[in-house]
């Protein structure tokens, strides 16, 4: 169990001038679970949760950009300059950062989100200090020389080619644009390959300066970790690299908009000689700080979360149409989606996505069984909790919390508000969600007369 507390301390310099605030965001039983905070001088936050049980920690640094924040020109510098932060610091080649994590038995990597860049390496608590001093070496000294960017140029067109040669990963950037167009959300996180042969490593140094600010970075370290360690050793890091700046900085807030999707009933195929086709059917979805989200997550997994959902059960089990079928929401700061995913026989597409939005207007309409509402929650009840089960989601969880809410939710409150969530919710948002008109993304080897019969699927 794990409790809320706002016990704050303060450390103070000879001047008597604070420079550092702790909280207690939750507090566990005997230490475990507990989560602290420490705002360091020029903004770094430094978030820890501890599990003396375990003998592995997880360090991560979270910075508050994504390819949301790119203009058309710069599509693709976010993940091109994750890449880039692998290749060397002043103190470190690229062969040393690797070598150093391997040598320990380790494992380090990145992602690149719409929204933000995570950096973490995993390992033994005892090498906790070498991680941390891994990643803030990266992040704060990469040198992003001319060879590297351009050397790197290939390996990331092999990535974005690697991407479009996998067309079941594909169709959800081709449903992205579909549903967003040509603006920052509706572009590829990997960018294009014009994007990507036109960035100079001018561009992308520039980039790296503007987001890679304290203000706009969290770090955070779960599993055998002690609070005040990790933030001396982080403080030192950072401190030796110059990178604190002003003490009187103050860390960015949470992403906030208004950004509403009124895409509906648009259709978008590309044709590709494969043998299935892939198809998302979806519409606008919620924000991740919509209130609704526990409603809209119990209603995803009843529709098409599992083996029992609703959608496996009329496609696969019954009919045979698809192996692969499922439901997923996407939030951002202001806005969401909601898509249904099959892949099939091309032969078999239509059939496919007739019963597909059959399904969700017949959910819309009616809501969900008082049983299948209840199988859901117990459901994604028993995947939230298992999804924890190591230092590496917990990171995920306290990091990701407190770079796009502010605050952290203990995983006994999170169950609370899924148990929480009433029938009556979850029939209000498949109204909401469910009953507007959808949009359609293909990818596949369809034929003409297939092709101009998608739009009926929209269009009723």
């Amino acid at each position: 169990m794990t409790s809320r507390s706002t016990r704050k301390t303060a450390r103070t310099s000879s001047e008597g001038r604070a420079v550092a605030r702790t909280q207690t965001l939750l507090r566990g039983e005997n230490g475990i679970g507990t989560v602290r905070r420490t705002t360091l001088p020029g903004g770094l936050r430094v978030v820890t949760e501890t599990l003396p049980s375990v003998r592995s920690a997880t360090f991560g640094i979270w910075a508050n950009v994504g390819s949301r924040d790119e203009t058309p020109t710069l599509n693709g510098a976010t993940h091109y300059l994750e890449h880039l932060l692998f290749k060397g610091t002043a103190k470190r080649s690229a062969l040393d950062i690797s070598s150093a994590i391997d040598a320990v038995g380790g494992e380090m990597n990145a992602f690149t989100a719409k929204e933000y860049t995570c950096y973490y390496a995993r390992v033994l608590d005892t090498d906790l200090p070498l991680a941390i001093d891994v990643v803030c070496d990266m992040l704060t000294g990469s040198l992003i020389e001319a060879s590297d960017v351009d050397a790197e140029r290939g390996v990331i067109l092999e990535e974005i080619a690697m991407t479009e040669d996998d067309p079941g990963d594909c169709v959800h950037d081709l449903f992205a644009h579909t549903m967003l167009g040509d603006t920052p959300l509706g572009r590829p996180v990997l960018g294009t390959v014009d994007t990507i042969n036109a960035l100079t490593r001018d561009q992308i140094a520039r980039f790296y300066k503007k987001h890679y600010d304290p203000t706009h970075l969290v770090v955070a370290a779960a599993g055998n970790v002690d609070h005040a360690k990790v933030v001396r050793q982080v403080r030192a890091a950072f401190e030796k690299a110059g990178a604190l700046g002003r003490t009187d900085a103050v860390p960015v807030a949470p992403r906030a908009g208004t950004r509403t999707i009124r895409t509906a009933g648009r259709v978008e195929l590309l044709g590709r000689k494969t043998e299935q086709a892939h198809v998302v059917l979806g519409m606008p979805g919620l924000a991740r700080t919509d209130d609704r989200r526990w409603a809209l997550g119990v209603l995803n997994t009843a529709l098409g979360g599992g083996m029992s959902s609703r959608l496996f059960q009329e496609v696969r089990e019954k009919r045979g149409l698809a192996y692969s079928v499922y439901s997923y929401t996407s939030g951002f700061a202001d806005c969401g989606l909601f898509g249904v995913y099959a892949g099939c026989r091309p032969s078999q597409v239509h059939d496919v996505l007739r019963i597909c939005r059959d399904e969700l207007d017949k959910v819309a309409a009616e809501g969900l069984s008082d049983e299948e509402i209840t199988r859901a929650v117990g459901q994604l009840s028993g995947s939230t909790v298992l999804g924890l089960e190591d230092t590496g989601a917990l990171m995920n969880r306290i990091g990701k919390s407190e770079l796009c809410w502010g605050e952290q939710m203990s995983v006994d409150d999170m169950l609370a508000r899924i148990s929480a969530v009433t029938p009556d919710e979850v029939r209000s948002v498949a109204r909401d969600v469910l009953g507007q008109r959808p949009s359609l993304s293909v990818i596949g080897p369809l034929k003409d007369k297939q092709a101009a019969k998608l739009h009926d699927v929209v269009a009723r």
